[in-house]
């Protein structure tokens, strides 16, 4: 025997073995991973085809006339029962899409030609399934001016991938729901068909806007300002409701809607700097430096004064005067102005005193104005001037929808609540909150939006129990109002997404009065009192639940102490140990709580997870 010819020959036979091995396995591979999941996937085609045949045969008056495309759902065949055993992903356990297939049916050649369908994971039919392309003259959003006429742009162009180019008539275009004289944001769709009946839409955004000047123009005319007891002047800006008072020059003056804080009349050009870094940034970029009126006025002249001789030098918030109120009020004695609350307005009266206003004092029905001692903590409603060129992107000026200039995005879901701008709304624990301020550590400070209430709605009150003359707020102190508040509100409110903060209480030597403390008193707690002086502490008439409530605000001065009244108006000083008040909690969300949907407002605040 030929040695070397044993062991070549051997050598051979390996190899041959060797590939022989290699296209078994892939025959089987391509069998198993491919050619046998074909074959099922071609089966379930014909199931479905004999299906749709017979679903016909029982319902002819059902078939397609003339060069009509009839469809039948998948999910149709199974609701009827012609199609009984459900369709897999071949060799998975997921089931094909019954909702995504179909069976079309057309009359070609005086016969009826079956078209199907299916998809089954990755592997679908091979027939034509998609709609044709289409492409838009003009761009896919466009923004018009409210009040022009919407002028349609038309198609440029439809393309199929089988039918090849359509004629741009057969596009079926609905803009109905585009209204011109209301801004907001509105669709215009197109539809198109092939010769299968694929469908493809497309949609065009059309923006209506209008400058804010332009709608406080319309809406006020020669006056230039809103007058009487209007409801059409709301504006969201920087997370709050204010309303618009009218045109200055060729901007636009608007107030918050409510006080948002009470400070004594010295102290409000400093409350207003700290109000207006609470401002978002990117709505200061809307805001106007501009003069505003406060020259000082008589009793004699002050419901009657209409022009003004002098101003502030240029500042990017102030209050408002006597005589925008005036101004605002109508021939009917009407105006949308004045407050619930006692509001300072910009005009003093001598060395000592300052007016406020209210829709009327209680002893003298007939006045909206009054005197007042300027140390006097009273409401306090910021006004700004916007740029008269801002567009309204939303809103129609109600109290429900009002103007948007789109100053700042809405918080997203994912975002967390420390992101957000102060004023906006978190419901949480039934309970709505609105957000104060950002913290360094990453809480965010909230204060409720009512008072505190127990399981069978009656309000959860307290009062001073310590020996003590002077009732200093204090949390570590059992009988003291801050120790109730902290120790007691978790009985009512879920406190699991709020966490333990270090607070500083103020403590004034005699009179309580914005920015003249004596010293501060640092304590950690849950929940507290709102302070006086800060964002949203004032009466929110908003809510039809809120009564009286606690300030944190105190003095060493024998029996001084802060609360708000039922009425809206802060009362200070010497209140009886034996008064009942209740209780608006303020507290820190953790800084790890997201917002999972909502809008921040108070008719869709936003909910939160942590």
């Amino acid at each position: 025997m030929d040695l070397k010819k044993f062991v070549s020959d051997h050598k051979k036979l390996v190899k041959y073995l060797k590939i022989a091995c290699v296209v078994i396995i892939v025959a089987l591979f391509l069998w198993f991973l491919v050619i046998h999941p074909l074959i099922t996937f071609k089966g379930y085609e014909r199931e479905v085809e004999n299906a749709a045949k017979r679903y016909y045969e029982l319902n002819e008056r059902q078939l397609p006339t003339g060069t009509r495309v009839k469809t039948l759902s998948v999910q149709e065949l199974f609701d009827q029962a012609y199609l009984k055993e459900d369709f897999y992903v071949p060799l998975t356990d997921s089931p094909c899409s019954i909702t995504e297939s179909w069976v079309k049916v057309r009359r070609e050649d005086g016969e009826y030609k079956y078209y199907v369908y299916l998809k089954c994971g990755i592997i679908s039919s091979i027939v034509d399934h998609k709609g044709p392309e289409i492409t838009l003259n003009g761009d896919d959003e466009i923004t018009i001016d409210r009040g022009s006429k919407y002028e349609e742009l038309g198609v440029k162009s439809v393309v199929d991938n089988s039918d090849g180019r359509m004629d741009v008539e057969d596009v079926e275009i609905d803009s109905s729901d585009v209204n011109t004289n209301v801004t907001g944001t509105y669709d215009v769709t197109y539809t198109a068909y092939d010769s299968l009946r694929n469908k493809t839409e497309v949609v065009r955004k059309v923006n209506v806007v209008s400058t804010l000047s332009s709608v406080v123009k319309e809406d006020t005319g020669d006056a230039k300002v809103y007058q009487g007891n209007v409801s059409n002047n709301y504006m969201y800006f920087s997370g709050m409701v204010f309303r618009i008072v009218g045109l200055d020059g060729d901007n636009v003056r608007i107030v918050a809607e409510q006080d948002v804080s009470n400070v004594n009349y010295d102290a409000i050009d400093e409350w207003l700097e700290y109000y207006y870094d609470h401002i978002a940034d990117e709505s200061k970029d809307y805001v106007v430096y501009s003069k505003y009126c406060n020259d000082t006025l008589t009793d004699q002249n002050i419901s009657t004064a209409m022009d003004c001789s002098s101003y502030t030098d240029k500042v990017p918030v102030s209050i408002l005067s006597a005589q925008d109120y005036n101004k605002a009020t109508d021939a009917d004695g009407y105006n949308y102005l004045y407050p619930e609350s006692i509001s300072w307005v910009s005009n003093g009266k001598d060395d000592t005193n300052a007016y406020g206003t209210r829709s009327f004092f209680y002893y003298v029905a007939t006045t909206y104005f009054m005197g007042f001692d300027r140390n006097y903590n009273f409401g306090v409603r910021p006004a700004l001037t916007i740029n008269g060129d801002a567009l309204v992107v939303d809103g129609d000026g109600s109290e429900d929808n009002p103007y948007s200039i789109g100053d700042f995005e809405t918080g997203k879901a994912g975002d967390k609540l420390n992101t957000r701008q102060s004023g906006e709304y978190v419901s949480y624990s039934g309970m709505l909150w609105r957000v104060v301020d950002s913290q360094d550590d990453g809480t965010t400070k909230v204060i409720a939006d009512t008072t505190l209430y127990d399981s069978e709605n009656n309000p959860v009150e307290t009062y001073y129990e310590t020996d003590n003359e002077s009732k200093v707020y204090n949390p570590e102190q059992r009988g003291n109002v801050g120790y109730f508040i902290n120790n007691t509100v978790p009985e009512y409110i879920d406190s699991d997404y709020f966490v333990n903060k270090e607070i500083e209480v103020p403590i004034y030597k005699r009179n309580i009065k914005y920015g003249e403390e004596a010293t501060t008193k640092t304590y950690k707690v849950r929940f507290a009192a709102p302070d006086m002086y800060e964002m949203f502490s004032a009466h929110d008439f908003n809510s039809s639940t809120m009564l009286s409530y606690w300030y944190i605000n105190s003095s060493r001065r024998a029996y001084t102490k802060a609360i708000m009244s039922d009425i809206g108006t802060v009362l200070y000083g010497e209140i009886y140990d034996y008064d009942a008040f209740g209780i608006r909690p303020v507290a820190f969300f953790n800084k790890q709580c997201v917002i999972v949907r909502g809008k921040g407002t108070i008719e869709d605040p936003y909910i939160i997870e942590k």
